[in-house]
């Protein structure tokens, strides 16, 4: 048994790197009583996870707030059961529908139907203009309250509280941070197949607001967040020329990284957002570089006479894993961050690529291609333990949930009318899902999270 109450010390600093966002969710003192000794928590660290049953009836609310509680709740549910470790119970089947967290549930009415957690909610307008919303989570065989929080926010805010609420709940049932309250920058694919337009969009982690930053007259590839999740980095070719660019997603400015007389190629943040790390190619050969963010150094850490490409820092960022043909297929190889200490880690059958390192620190995510078929895989950070999530005609470019828990990737159908779509896949391998979006969809990055 582990309780997580939520302190007012914890409060506090959250709302510090929500108003770093500058987004006014704001997040106040819990006021309710002491959560007791709770027993209920979902253990997700073996194979095969039974989802718990939960009940979630809608906030509750008078006049406009009751629609209100009724779509923040319809956002909590759907993000729990897309995780595919809740299993929502129908509301249908409810006994109680009035219960509201300033009363103890009839907890009789939830034990009938199995539920092993309860979430009761409210929400109340503010005479400023703000929403209240209030939730107690409830573990229903112990009769004890598990989690309490009180939020406020403007109006227009109430989809991100739902994520946070979701984000809460699955911390405190889990153990492990939530990824709902999260963006997907991706490149978005529209028109006929020999002439799409794509364009560089952000979304919601569940497919919601979705949101175009650049305009489709250039060509643009492998978008990544900084870590400070207001900045990505991408390519875009303008005039038949790449170029590496930064784009500030909440105000729009962008600006070139550098301009290099070779091709230049996958782009990404180092974790403390100091640096940008890319190959660029030069004399037929590709090799790895680092760029200083602040004084434009370039930093050379290869120098092979093969093709060396997608590096992706280790959390710590103390090494990096690229991808190079140096001993005659793709494989994968792990370096110190000066670039020295290279060594090879792939060794199975095939050709590996798109390598990207765990926010846990533990794993390597990769596109594998064999027999024929494009797989998404793991191994850990020395190549051993490799296991393949999923496969297919052509599946690559994963990406990590910043909980390290869920990979997402892009699968390309074939056929006059086919084209890439996003989909998300459990690490277990289990619970592979499609994200749905109104165009075609490719090369998705996840944001990390607001700590």
């Amino acid at each position: 048994m582990v309780s997580v109450w939520q302190s007012p010390l914890k409060a506090f600093a959250r709302l510090g790197s929500l108003a770093f966002l500058s987004l006014a969710v704001v997040v106040g003192l819990a006021t309710f009583s002491n959560p007791a000794q709770a027993v209920l928590k979902l253990q997700i660290t073996e194979g095969v996870v039974e989802p718990l049953p939960i009940a979630l009836p809608n906030f509750i609310g008078a006049g406009g707030d009751a629609q209100v509680g009724q779509d923040i709740t319809e956002v909590i549910t759907s993000n729990l059961q897309r995780s595919g470790l809740f299993r929502p119970i129908d509301p249908q089947a409810f006994i109680s529908r009035d219960a509201g967290p300033d009363r103890t549930p009839q907890f009789q009415n939830w034990r009938v139907l199995e539920a092993q957690a309860l979430v009761v909610g409210k929400i109340t307008s503010q005479p400023d203009g703000r929403l209240k919303a209030e939730f107690r989570l409830w573990d229903v065989f112990a009769g004890q309250q598990m989690l309490g929080q009180q939020f406020f926010t403007p109006q227009s805010n109430w989809r991100r509280l739902a994520h946070i609420i979701s984000d809460a709940i699955y911390e405190r049932l889990t153990g492990e941070k939530g990824y709902f309250d999260t963006r997907i920058v991706f490149v978005s694919e529209d028109g006929p197949k020999d002439k799409r337009v794509k364009r560089l969009a952000i979304m919601d982690q569940d497919g919601a607001n979705v949101r175009y930053l650049t305009n489709g007259n250039d060509l643009v590839l492998t978008p990544r967040f900084s870590p400070s999740r207001q900045e990505v980095t991408y390519m875009s070719f303008g005039n038949d020329r790449p170029r590496v660019y930064l784009l500030n997603i909440e105000t729009g400015q962008r600006e070139v990284v550098g301009n290099f007389p070779g091709m230049t190629f996958a782009p990404r943040f180092s974790p403390d957002g100091h640096k940008v790390i890319m190959s660029l190619q030069q004399e037929g050969n590709a090799n790895i570089f680092t760029m200083d963010l602040r004084s434009r150094r370039t930093t050379r850490l290869t120098n092979s006479a093969s093709i060396d490409t997608g590096p992706s820092y280790s959390p710590d960022g103390r090494q990096i894993v690229f991808e190079s043909d140096r001993g005659g297929s793709q494989q994968l190889y792990v370096m110190n961050a000066d670039g020295s200490n290279q060594r090879r880690i792939s060794f199975g059958d095939g050709s590996y690529s798109t390598p990207v390192w765990s926010p846990r620190g533990d794993l390597i995510a990769f596109t594998k291609r064999s027999g024929g078929q494009f797989l998404i895989g793991v191994m850990k950070t020395d190549g051993s333990g490799e296991r393949i999530l999923t496969e297919g005609y052509h599946n690559e470019g994963p990406t990590w949930a910043p909980n390290g828990r869920v990979l997402m990737f892009f699968r390309d159908i074939p056929g006059p009318n086919g084209g890439p779509r996003l989909w998300s896949i459990d690490l277990t391998g289990r619970n592979e899902l499609r994200m749905d979006t109104s165009t075609f969809a490719s090369d998705p990055a996840w944001s990390p999270l607001v700590n």
